[in-house]
């Protein structure tokens, strides 16, 4: 199989690794390339991927303007309106990043239903995760620091607090959806408003939840991990959920039924190889 990662710059991408570990683990060959588009060169590019490509995957910013080049969407594609998984045959779009962010909960112990979560961020990311969580049974509150992102989400799907300010309460799960702690801002936390004050999120917050998720992976510990680690609390980086929507991605490739006993295993495997 002949397949790819597309993104702005996926030149430090882990994808290749995973996904060629995933399907050596399958049985199945494959080269996976890392190609970076430039914004302004997209609509160019676009139909030669079908071409080149049995599948690909698609990252920031392509996720929504892959869609009008495909035939129809599948699944959780259809409800976030945005593709990380195409099929190049059929010009069919999936969207595997909601089956990776409940399995990476799950596999790692964290409850989803009835446990209440505070979302920091309604973006590409946070989007996803609010509704699935929603849709899972938690009882979710969402800070976002835009109003109108906020509200289109709410009035998109609603089930969730919708926040300006954080309140001081307990949570069970603090999530930062944000990507601040990645790239240019690492060794920051995302600022929010909170007991009256706006900073960046700090001990004060984070002494009020159980559980402490980044989405971030690189670094291993963000700063908002390292936060939560040493207030004793449980913390969880974003690289299961990068295992775990690839593999869902390449059982869509092969046709194959996904299983998610099957996917923990190969995340452990990987894990002591890297």
């Amino acid at each position: 199989m002949k397949l790819a990662v597309i993104g702005k710059d996926v030149s430090k991408s882990d994808s290749r690794a995973i996904h060629n570990f995933i399907l050596a683990r399958f049985g199945r060959a494959c080269t996976y390339d890392k190609v970076s588009i430039l914004p302004e060169q997209f609509e160019e590019r676009a139909e030669e991927l079908f071409r080149e490509y049995d599948g690909f995957n698609v990252t920031i910013p392509f996720k929504e303007r892959i869609i009008p080049y495909l035939s129809g969407l599948e699944g959780d594609a259809r409800a976030f309106g945005a593709v990380n998984t195409v099929l190049s045959g059929t010009k069919r779009g999936y969207n595997t990043d909601g089956y990776g962010f409940l399995l990476m909960l799950g596999n790692a112990g964290v409850e989803v239903r009835n446990a209440s979560y505070l979302v920091l961020g309604a973006g590409g990311a946070g989007r996803s995760c609010i509704k699935k969580l929603c849709e899972g049974g938690a009882h979710v509150s969402v800070y976002e620091r835009d109003p109108a992102r906020l509200k289109a989400v709410f009035d998109e799907f609603g089930g969730f607090t919708a926040l300006s300010e954080v309140p001081e309460r307990d949570f069970d799960v603090i999530l930062n959806c944000t990507g601040v702690g990645m790239h240019a801002t690492e060794g920051q936390t995302p600022e929010i408003s909170f007991a009256g004050n706006r900073a960046p999120v700090g001990e004060k917050l984070l002494s009020r939840c159980g559980t402490a998720v980044d989405l971030i992976y690189v670094p291993k510990e963000s700063k908002f991990l390292e936060i939560a680690r040493l207030l004793g609390k449980r913390t969880l980086n974003g690289a299961a959920m990068l295992f775990y929507q690839a593999y869902m991605a390449d059982c869509i490739y092969l046709d194959r039924d996904a299983d998610s006993e099957e996917a923990k295993m190969l995340w452990k495997a990987y894990s002591e190889e890297i």
